[in-house]
């Protein structure tokens, strides 16, 4: 299952780039969001490893992130293992004006081993884009208020 979308945000890409890559502003766009900790590498280089923590009520969730490239302001590409999925994240920012940024982004979710992420994946296909573009949308209005 693969998905993409765009959006423009009206700020330097330079700006939106340097707070996509800082985690401790994960928590103002992605719901849930605890902590990220480097467990490999070098932080923010290809090949590195963390662990990100989300909690949804009771339910927490752990997703182990690598870095597949980093050749920001330009793109970014990762790689995300959850026990019960996998998928990847391509993003591109692409400067309109200087102050005017298309943020382009493709996820692909390569295995769903668990029944109900299997069966919300048949039965409402749309339900995994809608998660990550209101999690854009989120990036997109937290980036315009700085």
């Amino acid at each position: 299952m693969k998905y993409t979308g765009s959006l423009i945000i009206n700020k330097p890409r330079e700006l939106v780039t340097a707070i996509f890559m800082n985690s401790d502003y994960n928590k103002e766009y992605q719901d849930g969001f605890l902590k990220k900790e480097l467990i490999s590498g070098k932080q923010g280089e290809a090949g590195s490893k963390s662990k990100m923590y989300y909690q949804y009520g009771k339910r927490s969730m752990v997703l182990t992130e690598e870095i597949l490239k980093n050749d920001l302001p330009n793109s970014f590409e990762a790689f995300y293992h959850h026990k019960h999925m996998d998928n990847t994240m391509i993003c591109t920012f692409v400067e309109i004006e200087p102050n005017k940024t298309a943020y382009n982004y493709e996820y692909e979710y390569t295995r769903i081993n668990w029944f109900l992420p299997r069966l919300i994946s048949i039965l409402f296909p749309g339900m995994y884009k809608k998660q990550g573009d209101k999690w854009m949308t989120q990036f997109k209005e937290f980036v315009e208020k700085q």
